[in-house]
């Protein structure tokens, strides 16, 4: 093949994958913008290798991507571990299509992607690959340099410990639509009662401002407590303040805008149709992917 061949069957190859290549990362690293650098870094190894020795491109391009996640996401460990108040994952504005996609919608809903975070990188990587985009043991071991015997071993408990901590059941979109949807107006009109009718009594919300702006600093657990907070907030910026519903990481969710400007993204946790999780990005760096759709790729 000629130098331009290569090149051409290289970007070709790339640009295929490039959707699926991303989700690997996001799913890996909660975090949008790592996952981009981490793509231009797999692009730029991917650039350099000759395509003669390649078998399966997809594979290698995944275990590429892989490696290079696992070492940022052991970077951002440390970073995470002096970030001012609570982290949150990035949020996605994500096109209708991966809602209908119910796996992957579950796999980067942001309830998902805090479950994730609670695993070790290799755990996370193994269970990603496995769980999420169905590769073999065989190509996991490669792409996080164990045997196929660990890598089963770590899919198992990687599997146990998220099944232990996710959402009891899959949610279907529109159950999310009527949850959010009498959510959205309880916070409009300030009514408590109705707020608390649709919050589970154990609902944490989660506030993530990155010490740019102000966010609760740490979970604030209870529908009373919850429900009068979020009322109290509401209450201070009306007149200024719009709600409006968008699909955020698979699911519905709320973007609150003060005087036009984005301010917030507030996405949800369902469970037995009540809400029992919140999780509020103020953070400007994080919301920077909220003005255009992502496109998520199994």
């Amino acid at each position: 093949m000629s130098e331009d061949g290569q090149a051409d069957a290289a970007t070709e190859a790339f640009v295929a994958h490039r959707n699926l290549l991303f989700t690997v990362a996001y799913e890996m690293l909660g975090s949008a913008a790592d996952a981009e650098d981490v793509l231009q870094e797999t692009w730029l190894r991917w650039a350099g290798v000759d395509l003669a020795t390649v078998r399966d491109r997809r594979a290698y391009l995944v275990r590429i991507i892989t490696r290079q996640a696992l070492t940022r996401l052991r970077t951002l460990g440390r970073r995470k571990e002096s970030y001012v108040g609570q982290w949150l994952p990035e949020p996605l504005l994500t096109a209708p299509d991966v809602a209908e996609d119910v796996e992957l919608a579950d796999s980067v809903s942001m309830a998902m992607l805090l479950v994730l975070e609670t695993l070790s990188p290799t755990e996370r990587a193994v269970f990603v690959l496995r769980e999420v985009f169905d590769l073999a043991y065989g190509e996991i071991a490669e792409a996080v340099g164990k045997n196929a015997a660990a890598v089963r071993q770590i899919a198992h408990r990687a599997r146990a410990h998220v099944a232990a901590r996710r959402p009891r059941e899959v949610v279907s979109p529109a159950e999310s639509r009527a949850a959010l949807d009498a959510f959205r107006r309880a916070v409009e009109t300030g009514d408590l009662q109705s707020l608390l009718d649709i919050l589970a009594p154990d609902v944490v919300a989660l506030g993530d401002g990155g010490g740019v702006k102000q966010a609760v600093p740490r979970p604030i657990v209870g529908a009373d407590r919850v429900a009068r907070v979020m009322i109290a907030g509401m209450g201070r910026v009306a007149g200024a303040a719009t709600l409006e519903p968008a699909q955020v990481n698979g699911y519905p969710a709320l973007i609150l805008r003060l005087d036009g400007e984005l301010d917030t993204v507030i996405a949800l946790r369902i469970d037995g149709g009540l809400i029992t999780g919140l999780y509020g990005v103020r953070n400007p760096a994080k919301l920077s992917h909220m003005d255009r759709e992502t496109l998520l790729r199994r």
